[in-house]
């Protein structure tokens, strides 16, 4: 086990004990730090992070049960192994009962103690393992596929992994923002630390502040999310929603290295690599105020765009089986077959929703079972195609539809297409236009042109759809 940087806090009264257990430990390559009463460790504890602390259970004033009471109820992160010199089996139960993970009696065996530390670190760790494991059910582990988009995306990706500095992923809703920045921190130095991720957008603006700093309020400590990603990665979703003093805080903080918890009076020390992801442009965003300049240009050092499922639909097919087979490990869903004229509809399809809709289309595919192959018919009745004029076969026209001129048979297909992204987007002309790749005015003025009607037209309504 890799033991440099892991920081160990020995809580004992007697200074013997500390001195001999902090050079031991030392000796093997571990941070050592000591404290020699339970109010003192707890100062250590509220500003620093410990991978793992050695307690004594009888100590002058507050003894080690408190202490490990209390740290408990603040949310226990790192393993603690109680130590004492007249311990009782109820004593042993109590403290693990309280979190603890092991109990060693004095006078200590160096080597069992060294063992039981290492064993509890190892513990740890693959604690951390799993739950980021549970934290990646639903997403593939990497940006998967074999088409040049991906290819490229994939080498960059593993060139900016190598170093570590921010980045930026800028990408479509559902384009795999996520699993990209999972795959930079698994092939990055900072690999066995945690991930963790804060998605900005679905935190209320007054507790992105808290959620990303922790607290200190009313006796209570909480960890933010970015000592909760001491040693590792935090990945920030949507970072663009963030409030301006947030920005600023959280711009502050990592240059220095040094957070502020709010209502706290002690800076706490992080190392932290930031991956930030945003669908919107951030430099738009600074030119209209709404995002710190600071913050934008350490971001936007190492700039990576997600290549939208549009422009890799070559991979549909690896996707498909990749989600198919997570559905089998998962729900016990049976595979089904991809027909070829299926695996057509789905290269043709627009996807606005990228790889999350194709996703939650195969689950939805494998528990509403037809059969065990799936054709265009089904695909095409579950994306709501079977309807549009667009896909009706072939492409809703008929011999009447052939005659004329080659530019009414284009206004016949772009009146078409407009129509049917426009139902697809729910009459969204601000969607609309992204979609098709349009500006809002020039889009406006196609569809006046090709006399199609807004469907505040349609109904009467005075305000037009516009997206406000």
């Amino acid at each position: 086990m890799e033991r440099s940087g892991l920081k160990i806090l020995v809580v004992d009264d007697e200074p013997d004990i500390c001195a001999t257990l902090a050079e031991i430990l030392e000796d093997e390559g571990y941070a050592v730090q000591t404290a020699a009463s339970a109010e003192a460790a707890s100062l250590l504890c509220r500003d620093q992070i410990f991978d793992l602390l050695l307690l004594d259970i009888w100590m002058p004033g507050e003894d080690g049960l408190s202490l490990l009471r209390r740290l408990a109820e603040q949310g226990l992160e790192q393993p603690v192994v109680m130590m004492s010199g007249h311990g009782t089996i109820e004593t042993a139960v109590q403290a693990t009962k309280l979190g603890a993970y092991d109990f060693i009696e004095k006078p200590l065996s160096l080597d069992k103690t060294l063992l039981t530390v290492e064993h509890a670190l190892e513990a740890s760790r693959l604690q951390r393992e799993n739950r980021l494991l549970q934290t990646q059910v639903g997403v593939v582990s990497q940006p998967s596929g074999d088409s040049l988009a991906i290819r490229q995306f994939r080498e960059q990706l593993e060139r900016v992994a190598a170093v570590d500095s921010w980045a930026l992923l800028l990408g479509e809703p559902g384009s795999g923002k996520e699993v990209a920045a999972r795959y930079l921190h698994q092939h990055s130095r900072r690999a066995r630390g945690p991930f963790v991720d804060l998605r900005a957008a679905a935190i209320a603006r007054p507790n992105v502040a808290i959620e990303l700093f922790g607290s200190e309020q009313d006796g209570r400590l909480v960890r933010g999310r970015l000592e909760m990603a001491h040693g590792g990665t935090l990945y920030i979703d949507e970072i663009g929603d963030m409030d301006l003093e947030t920005q600023a805080r959280l711009s502050s903080a990592l240059q220095e290295r040094r957070i502020m918890r709010v209502g706290g009076d002690s800076p706490v020390p992080v190392d932290v690599r930031v991956i930030a992801g945003s669908v919107q442009d951030l430099g738009q965003a600074v030119q209209a105020g709404r995002f710190r300049q600071e913050l934008f240009y350490r971001l936007n050092a190492l700039p990576l765009r997600v290549p939208p499922l549009s422009t890799r639909v070559d991979d549909i097919p690896v996707l498909v089986e990749e989600f198919m087979a997570f559905y089998g490990r998962r729900d016990g869903l049976a595979p089904r077959r991809f027909r070829p004229d299926a695996l057509d509809v789905l290269r043709h399809y627009p996807w606005p929703g990228n790889v999350r809709e194709l996703q939650n289309l195969v689950e939805r595919l494998l528990i509403l079972s037809e059969g065990p192959e799936v054709g265009a018919d089904e695909i095409e009745g579950a994306l709501g195609l079977d309807n549009r004029s667009v896909f009706a076969q072939p492409m809703g026209l008929d011999e009447e539809d052939f005659g004329g001129t080659l530019k009414r048979a284009r206004e016949r297909f772009e009146r078409a297409f407009l129509e049917y992204h426009l139902a697809r987007n729910d009459w969204n002309i601000a969607r609309t236009a992204e979609t098709v790749g349009l500006e809002r005015t020039h889009l406006y003025r196609k569809l006046k042109s090709l006399g199609i009607a807004l469907r505040s037209e349609r109904r009467g309504d005075p305000e037009e759809e516009t997206g406000r």
